[in-house]
């Protein structure tokens, strides 16, 4: 009988639940982090469920020929979508989503190629290697409004960038040059960033697979793209990812650097900023909401097609059946 009682008490402690009824590891881990999901539900919730309901919710003005007086009247529909689409401002809709989507790939493009670089420069075993890690490590650290500022002084009529190249470009002005700023200030800013993944992940590979490769007769290139970037595949993914839904979003920069109302680098966010301080919530929620559309869509299309690990799920073991 008590070998039968113990045998009980153990399967019941294997459970997560203890003999006197006590709640369950899995209900104190919900216990736990209810406050956490509570205040997220707050402050994202809350926010993400006003903007789809403004999204839809369209507003039309009228005079009153009883009593004079300007009314408002609210109803809900897909008004403000057609109107971003087919509307009066869908010109300046598909330009925006035209920017932000040029901003994104060349951004992104050219930052994988300088991170990379920057993180095979990191990892060499050289003299000095901490002081070139913390001076690669100063853009990034720095607020994008303040590095703004900073390119838009080096981009003036009389700054830097003009005297270096003996012309006379207006960087800030809205053109083509005003693109080329953008992209090479959010370059100098954010490629540090996938340089420190990309370096982590190097890290991570023994020498001696590098030292088996030199003896088998394998030259640089070759341990490159054979034994380098298949192994830092998986950072320089999520390193990848993350960019670009940081860059699908961006308004600062550009703001800064260039201004609002400029069409050759407003972006999805600027419109939708410009809409709301204009007091048109619903325009300003119905771009909101396609820009989230549009980076859920990318990361989905981004995960599924590169397989990036961003919960770092791949290399843990399924329990045995």
């Amino acid at each position: 009988m008590a070998t039968a009682t113990t045998t009980k008490t153990q399967a019941s402690r294997q459970a997560g639940r203890t003999p006197t009824g006590r709640m369950t590891k899995s209900r104190l881990a919900v216990v736990l982090l209810s406050p956490t999901m509570l205040c997220l539900a707050l402050v994202i919730g809350y926010p993400v469920v006003s903007a789809l309901r403004l999204a839809f919710q369209m507003q039309s003005e009228r005079i009153d020929k009883t009593t004079g007086f300007l009314t408002t009247t609210t109803s809900f529909g897909l008004g403000n979508f057609t109107d971003a689409f087919t509307g009066d401002e869908a010109s300046r809709f598909f330009n925006a989503f035209w920017n932000t989507t040029t901003f994104t790939v060349v951004s992104v493009g050219i930052e994988v190629v300088i991170g990379v670089a920057m993180a095979l420069v990191m990892h060499q075993a050289v003299r000095g290697r901490a002081l070139v890690r913390a001076a690669i490590l100063v853009p990034w650290a720095i607020p994008t409004a303040i590095s703004g500022l900073l390119w838009r002084w080096v981009f003036a009529s009389d700054g830097i960038a003009n005297n270096l190249l003996h012309a006379h470009v207006l960087w800030t002005a809205d053109g083509f040059p005003a693109w080329c700023a953008v992209v090479i200030a959010d370059t100098w800013k954010t490629a540090p960033f996938i340089g420190l993944l990309v370096l982590a992940g190097l890290q991570t590979i023994p020498a001696e697979v590098y030292e088996a490769a030199r003896l088998d007769g394998a030259s640089g290139w070759k341990s490159f793209s054979r034994i380098t970037l298949p192994l830092v595949r998986p950072v320089l993914v999520v390193a990848v990812l993350f960019r670009l839904l940081d860059v699908l979003r961006m308004f600062d920069l550009p703001y800064v650097l260039i201004g609002p109302r400029k069409g050759s680098v407003e972006t999805l966010t600027m419109i939708a900023v410009d809409e709301m301080q204009n007091l048109h919530f619903g325009a300003a929620s119905a771009y909101a909401v396609v820009l989230f559309l549009y980076i859920a869509a990318v990361a989905t299309v981004f995960v599924s097609v590169l397989g990036a690990d961003v919960l770092g799920t791949s290399g843990r073991k399924r329990p045995a059946r």
